[in-house]
């Protein structure tokens, strides 16, 4: 039986760990921002732009948002019947692949990715679903360290090797060869994350699959698909829009500031939500409004802080990078960033009230948010883009996050104000 100081020295351990892997993954994301800026010309750079965007995107429908159940679940379930869960959720993600995948060749049918890419675009989708699903619920499941790990090999490793075989050898400065190399770590990610699965509790299996709970699943997470669909479509259909209104060259450049505003959130994601929101919803869970309340708190502080430094951080750096890089096509829409960086502020500082109504189970209210943040969107961005083609889609992208920001902290409030008088 180990001791409480070593207990504890076992525990801090972990967590720098934890941190160690996810800055390092982070920062690697961060590195390939610039290295595919570098290396690649500005039409390589816009294909890559819309092939990321529409694999994220596709990664939501194959999902199903169905995850949102299952870590409910799970977050309510003993550890010893989690592996049913599990197995019963991936007969489910059998049953949309076979649906969903044959439908997305239409994505090439109608030229909107070009073919040479298709056969990377399934690969590199199946797997980054897999990965992506695997993270979740490693991290429900509190084994943040495996997490951490998968994560690196999925978002981290590759991006290294791709800078050192992008150093050295310039006949492979390719975007086949950066699509290879996502391919790879996204297989090593899905085995790491198997074999944190394969750890649990076999016992439960015995019981056959239950397809009144997948029903009940599908029931809750589909309200819950289109509001995911809905605003992630911000961020696919931005670079479709902007490519068609301002041409390849400034997609290029969205592509480099998107993705450096993206690094923010992808920060807050592995250094701030990541630890705090499992923990805000078992406090709603087991009715503890002291530790709900706490850990609202300081999502709100850490979400903040964390934002507003990283954005402030990107504005003030980037000109340095530019004279690295030193291409006229990003100097000359680098006021795109300044817009970018206060689109993904808003949009960061709406997840404290997100995840607060998620821990809620309001869903309803999150649907409606983002639902209206997409008409925002779209109606700004008609108006906008006739007078300024290019810079009227991060404007609009501000505009949408902003209410959606409004939307869920009048929902929130309101919520809770009910919750107090229900349980206080």
């Amino acid at each position: 039986m180990p001791s409480g100081s070593n207990l504890f020295s076992t525990t801090v351990f972990i967590r720098l760990v934890n941190i160690g892997l996810r800055g390092s993954s982070l920062l690697a994301k961060f590195l390939l921002i610039f290295l595919i800026a570098y290396y690649l010309a500005p039409k390589e750079v816009a294909i890559y732009g819309l092939l990321v965007a529409t694999i994220s995107y596709s990664i939501y429908v194959i999902g199903f948002d169905f995850y949102v159940y299952t870590t409910r679940e799970l977050l309510g379930s003993r550890s010893d019947e989690w592996l049913r869960l599990l197995r019963d959720q991936s007969v489910f993600t059998v049953i949309v692949y076979s649906i969903i995948l044959p439908l997305l060749f239409f994505l090439f049918i109608a030229d909107l990715l070009p073919w040479k890419v298709a056969p990377w675009f399934f690969v590199l989708l199946v797997f980054e679903h897999l990965a992506q699903e695997l993270n979740r619920l490693l991290v429900a499941m509190s084994r943040q360290l495996y997490a951490s790990i998968a994560h690196f090999l999925r978002s981290g490793v590759w991006v290294l090797v791709v800078a050192v075989i992008f150093w050295l050898y310039p006949k492979f400065r390719t975007l086949e060869v950066l699509l290879m190399a996502w391919a790879v770590g996204g297989a090593l990610a899905c085995s790491m994350g198997f074999v944190a699965i394969a750890r649990l509790d076999r016992a439960c299996l015995k019981n056959s699959i239950d397809w009144r709970w997948l029903a009940q699943g599908v029931k809750v997470a589909l309200p819950l698909l289109f509001a995911t669909l809905a605003i992630r479509a911000l961020f696919t259909v931005d670079r479709y829009w902007l490519e068609a209104v301002g041409g390849e060259e400034a997609l290029a450049a969205y592509v480099l500031f998107a993705g450096v505003a993206n690094a923010v959130t992808s920060f807050l994601d592995a250094g701030v939500f990541v630890f705090l929101y499992p923990k805000i919803v078992r406090a709603f869970q087991i009715k503890d409004l002291t530790m709900f309340e706490s850990g609202m708190k300081s999502l709100f502080r850490q979400t903040v802080i964390v934002a507003l430094m990283m954005c402030v951080a990107a504005a003030v750096l980037i000109h340095p990078v530019l004279m690295v890089l030193g291409k006229e096509v990003y100097f000359n829409h680098v006021g795109m960033l300044y817009f970018l960086l206060f689109a993904t502020f808003l949009f960061a500082v709406s997840m404290i009230p997100h995840y607060g109504l998620y821990a809620m189970g309001n869903d309803k209210s999150i649907i409606c948010s983002n639902v209206v943040s997409v008409f925002v969107f779209l109606g700004l961005g008609f108006m906008l883009t006739e007078t300024f083609p290019v810079l009227g889609i991060p404007v609009s992208l501000c505009g949408s996050f902003f209410a959606m920001l409004v939307l869920k902290a009048f929902f929130y409030y309101r919520l809770k104000r009910l919750m107090t008088v229900r349980f206080g």
